[in-house]
């Protein structure tokens, strides 16, 4: 779920915006220049040339004739304006590599057009989230391009003929696809400050748009710390627009994330109910975090007595425990008699070294120094990894790394072989 490169599964597709539209068709015989006061072509040839290709009706036969036009006239005043034109004239046809070369040339020759670069933005984000080898150029080419195309696109003029609302609508598409291949590039790059507020942008402007939700659910909850809240209502929020063949995988993602940080999974059915619901985050959407470890010791020794615990919720309260919390333990078990099992981690005449809680035992690490008023006869020290029945009186403890001194060890005897009791520490979030 991490590496974005390849887990984002996407079908290229078209741009959210009619880039092929670019600049509208010259009327026959007149310049586009001409109609919008722009310089005129004074050179009798090069204006033919210029007209009669523009003037093609078939995208294919305005390609040859411009791609001719350009070819003789390369620095021709029109030249903007043509490759504007041939690259729609390619988007046309669905030749996806002609369009995005034109692309490049016109952003070139006129490096405000965000048109232009609003399709080598999406169309290099897209690319390197597929999964193409050069992902990572152009993931810099994306971000470019992005970061062009908003410094430029407040300069964009309205299109003749374009309601208010529909160039309102037009620029927004195209600030969502800068800020998406900004966002996903910062995501790459591990800048999640930069990465959540680009994918924001893009996610509220297309809040069905996988490509960016996901992405920004992933920023979110892989910055340190993560913001939790986020990143679990943009998780299940992709699962609900994720493609049918990884929903299933998302929203197991979105699942685990919500456990992790909530404790249990009750209560997840309504946030996954309410992101397939809402393409926007409701307000005051909030998730109860799991009590800290310090609230469960608190629980723990207001709901059972401390010679009731086991050694492993001992452990638990001596190391995650307030103060307060800890004395109460300590002074119920200090100074009397515990009869226990335990592993033998190391073993000497007048102290063994013993593994208490079966966490410990299963890392065969040492929390328990028993220790003998009388030497143990050699031929009653257990050997190392052997399980020991004992009793001592905890003396002292060290809360990190935890070890407790009990003294006045004893060896017992059991009455039959028998595993030792699964003392395991409570699950501290």
């Amino acid at each position: 779920m991490k590496k974005i490169l390849v887990a984002v599964v996407l079908a290229v597709a078209a741009v959210a915006v009619a880039v092929a539209q670019d600049a509208a068709q010259p009327a026959q015989g007149q310049p586009a220049a001409a109609q919008s006061a722009a310089p005129v072509i004074k050179d009798p040839a090069e204006y033919n040339a210029y007209v009669g290709a523009v003037g093609q009706k078939d995208p294919a036969a305005q390609i040859s004739g411009l791609e001719a036009f350009l070819t003789q006239y390369p620095n021709s005043i029109m030249k903007a304006t043509a490759l504007s034109v041939l690259m729609g004239a390619y988007q046309q046809t669905g030749n996806q590599q002609k369009t995005l070369d034109t692309a490049t040339k016109l952003v070139q020759a006129d490096p405000d057009n965000v048109r232009a670069m609003a399709l080598l933005a999406y169309f290099d984000r897209v690319r390197a989230q597929n999964g193409d080898p050069n992902a990572k150029q152009l993931l810099a080419d994306a971000k470019k391009y992005g970061q062009m195309g908003l410094d430029a696109l407040p300069k964009f003029a309205k299109p003749e003929g374009t309601s208010d609302a529909d160039y309102q609508k037009l620029k927004g598409q195209m600030a969502g696809i800068f800020n998406a291949a900004l966002g996903i590039a910062a995501l790459q790059d591990k800048d999640y400050a930069n990465a959540t507020k680009d994918l924001r942008t893009a996610a509220d402007g297309n809040p069905t748009d996988f490509s960016v939700v996901y992405p920004l659910a992933l920023a979110y909850l892989q910055q340190t710390p993560p913001d939790s809240i986020n990143g679990i209502w943009f998780a299940a929020r992709a699962s609900a627009v994720a493609p049918a063949q990884a929903q299933a995988g998302i929203e197991k993602y979105a699942r685990s994330q919500y456990v992790k940080y909530h404790g249990g999974d009750d209560g997840w059915a309504d946030v996954l109910s309410q992101a397939k619901a809402n393409t926007t985050q409701p307000a005051g959407f909030a998730i109860k975090p799991a009590p800290t470890p310090a609230e469960q010791v608190h629980t723990l020794i207001t709901s059972k007595k401390p010679e009731e615990m086991n050694f492993a919720e001992w452990q638990f309260v001596f190391t995650n425990g307030s103060k307060d919390d800890q004395d109460v333990v300590w002074n119920a078990i200090k100074g009397k008699a515990v009869q226990m099992n335990g592993t033998v981690i190391k073993a000497t005449a007048t102290e063994f070294d013993i593994a208490g809680s079966s966490d410990d035992i299963d890392a065969k690490k040492a929390d328990i120094t028993l220790t003998f008023e009388e030497k143990v006869p050699l031929k009653l020290i257990p050997k190392e990894n052997a399980s020991l029945d004992f009793q001592g009186e905890p003396a002292s403890y060290t809360a990190s790394p935890f070890m407790m001194t009990m003294e006045k060890g004893q060896l017992l005897k059991a009455a039959a072989p028998k595993k030792p009791p699964v003392h395991h520490k409570p699950a501290a979030q």
